[in-house]
């Protein structure tokens, strides 16, 4: 079973110039993916740090890099418009040439909303405002002039069992989750019993995971356990890539690379 690894390079803590370096660097590395995330503000650290926004560090990703497929883990589906958004995905894909990823989460971190003066509501509120606009990106897609280079693969985050599987048994062709091998494995076979609900091949959906350094020595656990897609989460200033590297050293063994 082929697996893939990629970097969440974390974009707080820090300036422009040293986020894009590490950009580079991770291509340099041989990584598969490079991702960054969809907040306002700092997740951890200094609560009113440095920080960027997301769609537009994703058009400079697309032009900095070459190689790597990236995009957000995740774009949090309240902040934009879904015809809006359908048309940025589209543009940074031109931009890059066909590499971008989709990603789609319905969003969670509450001072994003209140500061930014979007209305939180409730979770299963979120979810359901998801799953109304997956559909509506999809068709703005088809409508798009030029249209994108390819068919944009969608990564939608999340564990929920009863509603989030379901939208990615519906809409994606990746799933990202988090936890260890068990786990990760358990939501894993969850969204498989949704594909089967919902007519869709299982084999379509790529499964992924966010991992921290200390998880690293159980990538073979996640690989038994469905999970083929490791990402390697780091925040600013001091974006340290030697797991990147480990993982990469792994991604190559156990590929026969």
């Amino acid at each position: 079973m082929s697996v893939r690894v990629g970097a969440q390079i974390q974009p707080q803590h820090t300036e422009y110039g040293p986020m894009r370096d590490t950009w580079l660097r991770v291509e340099e590395m041989g990584a598969d993916t490079l991702f960054t995330w969809d907040h306002f503000y700092p997740l951890y650290g200094e609560p009113e740090g440095k920080h960027f926004e997301c769609w537009t560090m994703l058009a400079s990703m697309a032009e900095a890099t070459e190689r790597v497929e990236f995009g957000a883990l995740v774009t949090c589906n309240s902040y934009r418009n879904p015809n809006l958004l359908a048309d940025m995905a589209r543009t940074v894909d031109h931009i890059s040439g066909g590499r971008l990823i989709l990603g789609m989460g319905s969003g969670w971190f509450q001072k994003d909303y209140d500061e930014y003066g979007y209305e939180f509501g409730t979770a299963p509120g979120r979810l359901k405002e998801l799953d109304r606009s997956m559909p509506v990106i999809e068709e703005r897609m088809k409508r798009l002039n030029p249209p994108p280079t390819r068919d944009i693969p969608v990564l939608i985050g999340g564990g929920g069992e009863k509603v989030t599987l379901r939208i990615v048994a519906e809409h994606a062709h990746i799933w990202n989750g988090f936890g260890d091998p068990e786990a990760a494995g358990r939501k894993s076979r969850i969204l498989d019993d949704w594909c089967d609900k919902v007519g869709r091949d299982r084999a379509e959906i790529e499964r992924s995971v966010l991992i921290q350094p200390d998880k690293i020595k159980h990538a073979d656990e996640y690989v038994e356990n469905g999970i083929t897609h490791l990402i390697y989460g780091v925040g600013g200033p001091d974006y340290d890539l030697s797991p990147l590297q480990e993982l990469i050293a792994w991604r190559d063994s156990r590929n026969g690379g």
